[in-house]
């Protein structure tokens, strides 16, 4: 009996479940149910009105569902970024894909222009947002004015959208196999040409491929740190641009065209092989930039390591650095994350070199959840345990600001938050918990 017993405790012990992703059943199956109430949240149907803090930008006449980054009163309009980094959630339809797909694509600037207040709009750009109310495309920041958009801050749109708007057809023709859609005219301009106006749209050195921002022309890379004054050589835009060209790159070979796809490679492959030299400090972090605002950037680390643009001892670096400084406390916050390591503050006075934001608000160090499963996946990479509580500690925090449970408050997934201050920003947020959950279900465990 003790010799059957022994034998019956092994096979109990070996045939138990594993836990196979960074949470528990259970809490994946609560972030998959948050996500997608808030996507739903987020949704505008034909002809529905916004929620009457915001009914004054609505109702939505583009004939089509559009969704927004969030929903209650957070950003009144459609947000191609936000978007289109909610896809992988998987709660997205194709219907709603296609449709959205050929909205964002006609309203895309098929000639250079320059607005009324000086700012200029080259052809290929893609709308940073797009109204609802009328379908104008906005393609500048802090504003709601077609006629009087872009000023000083921004002299070119952000360069994240041009990349994001790739993303979004390659998403749809990968999960559909339907490349014939590229095939489609907008505007008497195929899809396929219009994917190569965007990728064209950005500006970048020829000998590395990295996207820049001149003084003269300034802007933003991505637009979650928009209000962030950055120059040179810029990090997050140039990933963007390496993911876009391997997008490109797929799409070309599924088109039968080995040439152009073997250009796009090269491009993602000059862009991989010097990033490294161009924008990692001591430790193997990142910085943001080359000029303005390099602070080490802990989101374009981690992204790199998500999408595979820094791997092999590189990778390991930067992961390591990244499980570093979680385990002392300088990156996170009740699962959330800040831009820039505490330690790595410009100084007393402000996170990022120049910022429009106070410290310790917005994107110039407040804690976000959009970037916690990139983070989580690099972590991984060399530490299961701390990236395991991280994304436990992430999950929390959401239940405790869960804005399905009626309570004093209660707006969670917020854009981004500081805790020591109470400070939150825009309630149900649809990439606090999109990105995250995408990420999760990517990060192979086997912890028990």
């Amino acid at each position: 009996m003790k010799i059957i017993s022994g034998i019956l405790l092994i096979c109990f012990a070996a045939c138990a479940p594993m836990q196979t992703h960074l949470v528990s059943p259970g809490d994946l199956a609560f972030l998959e149910e948050l996500t997608r109430a808030v996507v739903d949240s987020s949704r505008i149907l034909p002809g529905q009105d916004l929620p009457p803090a915001i009914r004054s930008y609505g109702p939505n006449r583009s004939g089509i569902t559009l969704i927004k980054p969030g929903g209650r009163d957070c950003y009144p309009s459609f947000w191609v970024r936000d978007y289109a980094m909610s896809l992988e959630s998987g709660f997205i339809s194709s219907q709603e894909q296609f449709d959205i797909l050929l909205y964002t694509a006609a309203r895309q600037s098929d000639s250079t222009w320059t607005t009324k207040t000086g700012s200029l709009v080259p052809r290929g750009s893609i709308p940073d947002h797009i109204r609802i109310n009328d379908g104008l495309p906005v393609y500048f920041p802090g504003t709601y004015d077609y006629v009087n958009q872009g000023n000083e801050i921004w002299r070119m749109p952000p360069y994240c959208d041009q990349f994001f708007f790739i993303h979004m057809v390659w998403f749809y023709v990968h999960s559909k196999n339907d490349p014939a859609v590229l095939d489609q005219r907008i505007n008497n301009i195929s899809l396929f040409n219009r994917l190569e106006m965007a990728f064209e749209a950005v500006p970048a050195y020829s000998d590395n491929e990295m996207a820049f921002i001149s003084d003269s022309l300034q802007t933003c890379d991505f637009g979650f740190r928009d209000v962030i004054t950055m120059t040179g050589e810029v990090c997050f835009g140039s990933l963007l641009r390496y993911r876009a060209a391997m997008e490109m790159a797929e799409l070309w070979d599924q088109a039968g065209d080995p040439q152009k796809s073997g250009k796009f490679r090269e491009i993602a492959k000059k862009i991989k092989g010097h990033l490294v030299q161009e924008f990692a400090d001591n430790r193997g972090l990142l910085r943001a930039s080359t000029g303005k605002s390099r602070q080490p950037d802990v989101w374009a680390t981690a992204f790199a390591v998500y999408i595979g643009a820094l791997d092999g001892w590189n990778g390991t670096r930067a992961c390591q650095a990244l499980e570093k400084a979680y385990l002392a406390g300088t990156l996170a916050m009740e699962g959330q994350i800040r831009h820039v390591l505490t330690t790595d503050d410009f100084d007393s006075t402000t996170v990022w070199e120049k910022s429009l934001a106070g410290k310790n608000t917005y994107q110039n160090g407040a804690y976000w959840g959009t970037p916690t499963g990139w983070v989580c996946y690099a972590i991984s990479q060399v530490d299961k345990t701390a990236a395991s509580k991280l994304a436990i500690e992430f999950i929390n925090h959401l239940r405790k600001n869960d804005f399905r449970v009626i309570g004093p408050g209660n707006g969670g997934p917020y854009e981004c938050v500081y805790p020591p201050s109470g400070y939150k920003q825009n309630p149900v947020y649809m990439t606090t918990v999109t990105c995250p959950l995408a990420a999760f279900k990517k990060i192979p465990l086997t912890l028990h």
